[in-house]
């Protein structure tokens, strides 16, 4: 075996701190003092300038500008935000004229009905799935089942169905649903369902027929919206690891397809982890060219309010 003695240093180079290149330095990337009574405004500027409120701070840039542009800004969400309650803070959005499309997948769909019908959602899964019970509601089953139905046969997609439903039969709590917010003013609101991942295809009322109609139409609005996001435009992946970032790529792929130069446009990836394809099919590839994709690791219960609080901020 060869022994190895210890190597001799002292011929090592060095050079002057002086002329080194760094990455952060104090008068740039430094965070200010935080003070009491500090607004939105404020506090977002005193952040460091570096990785993720680096990030936050340039989505909300590019949502601005993007508003200011009139191109769209898409959020497209799994159901954990809609059952963390976020509904006030992404009408508020709407509401300004700062949303213009959003995107669910079939679990949010669910909720947001729930929440409209009886100001609650979110079963205990596990202590009711050996009993056989789990997602067997009657009331979610059967009136959503039953809006799609009528929906789609007035050409209606799934979340334009659900939405005009929770306000014609005005719900108890249409106030908090955001398919209803977005019905309300105008804007496209789509639901993209994977068959047998949600608790309303279990029920007798299901139709796949229905269902495939029903988000087939979505699929298609989707891609609509996502041919205008070049020049300026922001899409938003929140909290949908798998479905979602799918589906958005295939619709981005359609609209290169047809024609449409989709490029210049900001995409960013808001979850509690970083997952594959989020990463992949939302901030990576469609961003490959003259675009910019971001990621923002938190809670949603923390990350959307000041999101929406740092954009309200600024417009």
């Amino acid at each position: 075996m060869k022994k190895y003695r210890p190597l001799d240093f002292s011929g090592v180079s060095t050079y002057p701190l002086a002329t080194r290149k760094n990455k952060m330095n104090v008068k740039d990337d430094f965070a200010l003092p935080v003070r009491p009574g500090m607004t939105v405004a404020d506090l977002l500027a005193a952040m460091p300038n570096q990785l993720g409120s680096q990030s936050l701070n340039r989505v909300i840039d590019a949502v601005v500008a993007a508003r200011r542009k009139g191109k769209p800004v898409v959020m497209a969400m799994g159901g954990h935000v809609i059952k963390c309650g976020l509904q006030p803070v992404l009408k508020s959005l709407i509401e300004a004229g700062v949303v213009t499309a959003v995107a669910l997948n079939g679990a949010g769909s669910i909720h947001d009905f729930e929440i409209a019908l009886i100001g609650a959602t979110s079963e205990d899964v596990g202590a009711v799935l050996h009993a056989g019970n789990f997602g067997m509601a009657e009331e979610t089953g059967s009136q959503i089942n039953e809006a799609l139905k009528k929906g789609v046969a007035q050409g209606m997609g799934h979340g334009e169905s659900l939405g005009s439903m929770i306000l014609e039969r005005e719900l108890p709590y249409r106030e908090q649903s955001l398919m209803a917010t977005c019905v309300k003013n105008g804007i496209p609101v789509t639901v993209h369902v994977a068959i047998g991942t949600d608790i309303t295809h279990q029920h007798p009322s299901a139709d796949g027929a229905v269902l495939g109609a029903a988000s087939f139409t979505d699929f298609r609005t989707f891609a609509s919206v996502v041919s205008e996001l070049g020049d300026g435009g922001v899409y938003l992946n929140i909290g949908s690891a798998v479905l979602l970032p799918e589906v958005f790529l295939k619709a981005l792929s359609i609209a290169q397809n047809l024609g449409h130069h989709v490029d210049h446009f900001t995409t960013a990836n808001f979850d509690m982890q970083q997952h594959y394809r989020p990463l992949t099919n939302v901030v990576k590839r469609p961003t490959s060219g003259e675009s910019r994709g971001y990621t923002v690791t938190g809670h949603h219960e923390i990350m959307i309010p000041l999101l929406a609080a740092g954009i309200l901020d600024r417009i």
